[in-house]
């Protein structure tokens, strides 16, 4: 059995390297195909691998590689790794299938085959992090994974808004790759090995490291006051990464989080509590943020930062129910955590390839030049229907199974007997419940105004239904959806948690037959054959696009709400035929939002770092007598920075 399962991974490892290699020596559609169906050949075998691992719990032993003195390459996969390559391989199959087509809409020969190379190696490089058997390999593999997923944001790199995407997010996976360093040093210092395994040290050794991983993965999973990044890349980069780098790069972080965490024997409540209030504001700010967007990438792009909070919150439960004893709602809230962040892959990565869809189709990523869609598109807006009603966690779908066991846990949160952390937890409770009412919000906006009513311009009027592969590739997570939500007992069971769920496959059959019952109800009640004729339009002869709800039109009440958050600002500019300003000639009002964690956290350290840099380039001034003094103050601050003269 351990020959096979290592097998497996060797061969989903090689097929993902020759994906990578080959459009690299051949340029091709042919050879782009092959490269696609490679990706998709390793999502096969990785499904087996963790089907495989999670139904029997026999861990492989892969043989060490010698590369290092006192350093070896090790792969390491238990049940953990094993539910986020599961994760891996769920998503990758749509989204190879739909780049098979979606990848040939690239400038150039040349472009489409580095997008073809750089998926595969993105996809080989979070694999590798995952099975990475100590801190060394892990951190490689997590540059790799920045990398690639960077260049795949400068895909355009002739494009202004590209650029300043992969400013933004190279600066910020800096960040977080300085922090992870941090934190890996000091468990080293602490344990002596670069290996990960248990970590028996009291809570206040574990300090340090667990505040520098908190950061360095918070800032790559996009929590907020870190999560600026995201709004930036999903936009530029090409649709089939973003569902990616949504619906697995963000996992793989969060993956790293719980690698160290569950390590941990004795973690402390603040921890918790930190963990839960960060995943709270995300969530929260996330949702309301993604309420005034007017792009439909950025829009999701947002989103995500809400789902990721929702992660969070549960991981923060399952540490704040270890530290009180608490072990069965430890186990339900860390599942419904690692359940949602399964459901959130399928589900968000299905709303990014139906958004490639519609902005290829439509050549506008503006939700307000929508509309009609659902004539046009009928296929697509299927697919995006299952993706938004999965994603707004409405019966029997996999968003609303995830947040079930996470209510379910709130709920049960009454045995916590500190009275000052029960009001913490219905206040999490609070804010979780509101989230989940505006993201049911926040999706009927998209959806509506996307697919349904008039179009609103012309080229979405004149939109065509998309090529079968890019049918296909969505149809794959939105079957999923599906079945990973009536089926969410028996996978939870599959996967080893065994905690009190409701059976939703018989809720899902239950709903069907209410659908069914309705629909011939109705159809049975029409006595006369239909009439068809134009809807009345209050006395206006012909209905146009404008007097439709618009995008800003149906969020600005939520605005209005949280104007505290956004800090709307109402401009009216107005020109009147006369003085007195009487007789109204023209004008528009708009409503202006603050980049609050832009403009107020991240560009003045920016501009102080700048400043910083002006001046050390002027010390620069071209005298050897100064470079010298330069290195003897530099040599001298180190001797005393490492007690040379102690």
């Amino acid at each position: 059995m351990n020959t096979l399962l290592e097998a497996l991974v060797y061969g989903a490892i090689a097929a993902l390297i020759s994906g990578t290699v080959l459009p690299l020596l051949y340029r091709s559609k042919n050879t782009r195909k092959t490269s696609f169906g490679l990706s998709l050949l390793s999502s096969i075998l990785l499904l087996g691998f963790a089907g495989a691992l999670l139904y029997t719990g026999k861990e492989p032993v892969f043989p060490p590689i010698r590369y290092l003195p006192g350093l070896d390459f090790t792969l390491v996969a238990d049940r953990l790794s094993a539910g986020f390559i599961l994760l891996i391989a769920a998503v990758v199959p749509g989204v190879s299938i739909y780049s098979v087509e979606y990848v040939e809409h690239a400038k150039s020969e040349a472009g489409k085959n580095l997008q073809t190379a750089l998926t595969n190696l993105f996809i080989l490089a979070m694999l590798m992090v995952v099975l990475a058997g100590n801190m060394v390999i892990f951190l490689i593999f997590w540059e790799i994974m920045s990398l690639s997923s960077l260049l795949l944001v400068l895909h355009d790199y002739s494009s202004e808004e590209n650029k300043k995407a992969g400013f933004f997010y190279f600066v910020m996976t800096n960040i977080s790759t300085a922090f992870l360093f941090v934190g890996f040093i000091s468990l080293f210092r602490l344990t002596g090995s670069a290996d990960f395994g248990p970590l028996e040290y009291s809570a206040s050794e574990l300090a340090l490291p667990f505040l520098s991983l908190f950061i360095g993965f918070g800032v790559k999973a996009g929590l907020v006051p870190f999560h600026k990044w995201l709004p930036y890349a999903h936009p530029a980069a090409p649709s089939s990464v973003s569902a990616l780098m949504s619906g697995v790069m963000l996992k793989v972080a969060v993956y790293g989080f719980l690698r160290f965490l569950l390590s941990v024997f004795t973690p402390e409540l603040w921890w918790g509590v930190l963990i839960i209030t960060a995943g709270s504001l995300s969530a929260l700010f996330g949702v309301i943020y993604a309420l005034k967007e007017n792009d439909i990438k950025r829009l999701l792009a947002y989103s995500s930062i809400e789902n990721i909070g929702i992660i969070f919150t549960g991981i923060g439960l399952y540490v704040i129910f270890k530290v009180e004893g608490l072990e069965s709602l430890a186990l339900l809230s860390l599942a419904g955590a690692c359940f949602h962040a399964f459901n959130h892959a399928l589900f968000k990565s299905l709303l990014f390839l139906c958004a490639g869809s519609i902005v290829h189709a439509t050549g506008t990523r503006k939700i307000e030049a929508f509309g009609g869609l659902v004539k046009t598109m009928p296929a697509t807006t299927a697919l995006f229907m299952i993706g938004s009603v999965s994603i707004a966690a409405l019966p029997p779908t996999n968003g609303f199974a995830g947040e079930l066991l996470l209510y379910q846990a709130f709920f049960q949160s009454f045995a916590v007997t500190d009275p000052l952390l029960t009001v913490f937890l219905i206040t999490a409770l609070s804010s979780f419940a509101l989230t989940g009412a505006l993201a049911a919000a926040l999706f009927v906006k998209l959806f509506g105004i996307t697919c349904l009513a008039l179009p609103r311009s012309e080229k979405s009027r004149l939109a065509e239904e998309v090529q079968k592969p890019m049918l296909i590739g969505p149809a794959v997570p939105a079957a999923l959806c599906i079945l990973a939500g009536l089926f969410s007992k028996q996978l939870l069971s599959f996967a080893g948690w065994e905690i009190e769920f409701p059976d939703l496959l018989l809720l899902g059959l239950l709903l069907g037959l209410i659908y069914a019952a309705l629909f011939l109800i109705i159809r049975s009640k029409e006595t006369s054959p239909a009439r068809i004729s134009e809807t009345w339009g209050c006395g206006i002869p012909t209905l146009a696009p404008h007097m439709e709800y618009s995008s800003a039109g149906f969020s600005e009440p939520l605005v209005m709400i949280f104007k505290n958050i956004y800090r709307t600002k109402i401009v009216h500019k107005a020109e009147y035929h006369d003085k007195q300003e009487s007789l109204f000639k023209n004008g528009n009002v708009e409503i202006r939002l603050l980049r609050f964690f832009e403009e107020y956290l991240y560009i003045p350290p920016a501009r102080a770092i700048e400043s910083f840099s002006k001046y050390v380039s002027s010390l620069q001034n071209g005298k050897l007598d100064s470079y010298i003094l330069y290195a003897f103050l530099a040599v001298i601050v180190l001797i005393i920075a490492t007690g040379g003269f102690v």
